[in-house]
């Protein structure tokens, strides 16, 4: 029977359809190259041979050898294709993320190294889109909040010196922008000052779109570019069309996860935990685990993430 029509669509068939070393070593293959021509990811040469024994090429073209990882996110990582395909599915699929601890365990290896996994296929879910949201006749929320820990959780110095000394800069903002029946965006932003936040809807967001902000005062001139309209939470949440509660919904789930699952997330690592909710909530509906597990290998070829990278052992302009 077709491979295609076995591809599984819950957790447990999935583990079943993936402990086979071949069928997964061929379903990695068909996403790498999907055109059927195995490539050089280094020099692009299509004169190679197969090394069998070891599930890799060796290249006539730079002399070298290759697997299916390399030019991907999974370079470089010692741990097999199985584990890698259970990690994406179970990442991909619970609503309210997955600690690296429950990863480390379900696989069974350290903590450290589900870490590194998680953070490198939160690569693979990111989507950098050319197109802006919104459009004629279309309806975007635009909203911000600011991501930190709670002061009634923190020590009475911690507190102190974070909320009354810090304020504000003690979390950090981050700005939504959600097209009503369509997708959301979220991005650390440096501040909520007018002009960096009314740069990031501008570069989001169609011309003439409807747009729905609160009353803070940054907001204050893109009536200019689009039909924008106020909701002051002061006085009320809905006045008919106009409201942020979609947004509010997103930022409840994001919270929800870093608070409860991730528990302490570092503002630099921030961005690629925006990057994992977001596609969770962009392809939530209409699509089910196997077909959202598929959409993210879709993805893994031509991201790389290091360690030294992701930890800013080489640079500290990560930890600024």
């Amino acid at each position: 029977m077709n491979a295609i029509l076995k591809f599984p669509k819950t957790l447990q068939q999935a583990v079943a359809y993936f402990s086979d070393p071949a069928r997964t070593f061929d379903y990695a293959v068909k996403l790498r190259w999907p055109e059927g021509t195995v490539t050089c990811p280094r020099c692009n040469s299509t004169e190679h041979s197969f090394i069998s024994t070891r599930r890799m090429w060796f290249c006539k073209g730079c002399k070298k050898q290759f697997t299916v990882k390399v030019g991907t996110v999974f370079e470089d990582s010692p741990l097999g294709m199985d584990k890698w395909m259970i990690a994406v599915w179970l990442i991909t699929n619970c609503k309210n993320g997955i600690s690296s601890y429950e990863i480390g365990r379900a696989l069974g290896i350290t903590q450290k190294s589900a870490w590194f996994m998680m953070h490198r296929v939160r690569m693979a879910m990111h989507s950098e889109s050319f197109f802006k949201l919104g459009g004629h006749g279309k309806e975007v929320e635009v909203d911000e909040a600011f991501i930190g820990g709670k002061a009634r959780n923190m020590h009475r110095d911690v507190r102190l010196r974070k909320m009354v000394t810090m304020g504000d800069k003690a979390k950090t903002p981050v700005l939504g922008i959600l097209e009503r029946g369509g997708h959301v965006r979220a991005h650390v932003i440096s501040s909520r000052k007018k002009k960096p936040l009314q740069a990031e809807v501008r570069q989001h967001v169609v011309a003439e779109s409807a747009l729905f902000t609160d009353a803070l005062p940054s907001y204050e001139g893109l009536i200019r570019d689009y039909k924008h309209q106020v909701i002051d939470h002061a006085v009320a949440y809905v006045d008919g069309r106009v409201h942020t509660n979609n947004l509010e919904n997103f930022w409840s789930l994001l919270k929800r996860a870093l608070r409860g699952t991730y528990v302490n997330v570092e503002p630099f690592h921030l961005f690629r935990y925006l990057d994992e909710q977001t596609f969770r909530w962009n392809y939530r509906k209409d699509l089910n685990d196997g077909v959202r597990f598929h959409r993210v290998m879709n993805h893994v070829a031509r991201k790389r993430l290091t360690y030294s990278e992701l930890t800013g052992k080489d640079t500290d302009s990560l930890h600024q």
